[in-house]
């Protein structure tokens, strides 16, 4: 007769105990279903919170290659030159297009859109200077490359007023940053509350069991043989409070991803939300896991030793 494979042995316990809690978790179903709800939740809100301002970062990175400079040249600078600054400034490496908007053109565009004909009809010449409109490449296009090309053009002669409202995006970015900060703080806080709820739960399950547990070490039993199906009892909780999450997180996105959707075409922008990456998705389900194995672990070594059998 061949010696049993230790390994395939050692496996076939474990996978038998894991079922056996699984099977626990089953047979009490509103009870198991409110605490791994209540994980759920817990592991959704930074969760979601997480994929909101990942969302928010990726508008903010929009933005930021958006950004487009306008050159207000001075008053007396004539259209040649006007036309030569432009050539040179589209021969730098930093511009990607440019365009030049004369007084006139200018003026009429006003004229249009301003409502003011009349008054305009009433100047003795145009009040508006040449302006360049230029467009960054997209690697000076973030807000530090930005802020330097800015002061490099301020510094031409030829120009009154170099203008780049970047700042509104850097104070949104520092209010994103912030909110990250806040949601790293948020998942500790939660995720000690997952720790206390699993905690509680397995002990009140040991407290049931404490008939079984004082036989079970009259009959030899060790603490780790004993403390295994509260483990993977640990690990079940927090497995499905993950899933539990991840589907909330879901429908959360199912609902707002319509209005986003339309309200981007609004403003003429591909926009999309991105919802959870499949790393982000794992991540979320081992820790939902590690949180319900030590939970488990910390109720176990606290509440387990003080068993004995009299």
């Amino acid at each position: 007769m061949k010696p049993a494979n230790p390994l395939r042995t050692w496996l076939t316990r474990h996978a038998q105990v894991s079922l056996s809690s699984l099977g626990r978790l089953y047979r009490a179903p509103l009870a198991s279903f409110m605490t791994a709800a209540v994980i759920g939740i817990a592991l959704a809100l930074p969760a979601g919170l997480y994929l909101l301002t990942t969302n928010l970062q990726q508008l903010s990175d929009r933005w930021d290659s958006n950004a487009d400079f306008s050159l207000f040249l001075q008053q007396d600078l004539g259209i040649s030159q006007a036309q030569a600054l432009a050539g040179r400034l589209s021969d730098w490496p930093e511009i990607d297009t440019l365009q030049l908007i004369t007084p006139d053109a200018a003026l009429a565009e006003f004229r249009a859109h301003s409502g003011f004909g009349g008054t305009l009809d009433s100047l003795d010449k145009n009040p508006l200077p040449a302006v360049l409109a230029i467009k960054p490449a997209d690697r000076y296009s973030d807000a530090d490359s930005a802020a330097a090309l800015l002061e490099r053009l301020q510094a031409l002669p030829e120009v009154e007023l170099a203008q780049l409202d970047l700042q509104w995006v850097k104070r949104f970015n520092a209010m994103v940053d912030i909110v990250r900060r806040s949601i790293w703080i948020m998942a500790a806080l939660l995720g000690l509350a997952v720790l206390l709820i699993v905690g509680n739960t397995i002990r009140l399950e040991i407290q049931n069991r404490r008939s079984e547990i004082e036989i079970t070490k009259l009959i030899g039993a060790t603490n780790a043989f004993i403390r295994r199906p509260f483990l993977y009892a640990g690990f079940w909780y927090g497995l499905l409070g993950a899933i539990l999450a991840l589907l909330l997180i879901q429908l959360t996105f199912l609902q707002l991803h319509g209005p986003v959707h339309q309200l981007a075409e609004l403003y003429q922008s591909d926009f999309r939300l991105q919802a959870l990456t499949g790393n982000e998705a794992l991540a979320l389900l081992l820790a939902g896991i590690l949180l319900g194995l030590l939970g488990a672990l910390l109720a176990v070594g606290r509440h387990l030793a003080a068993i004995e059998p009299t």
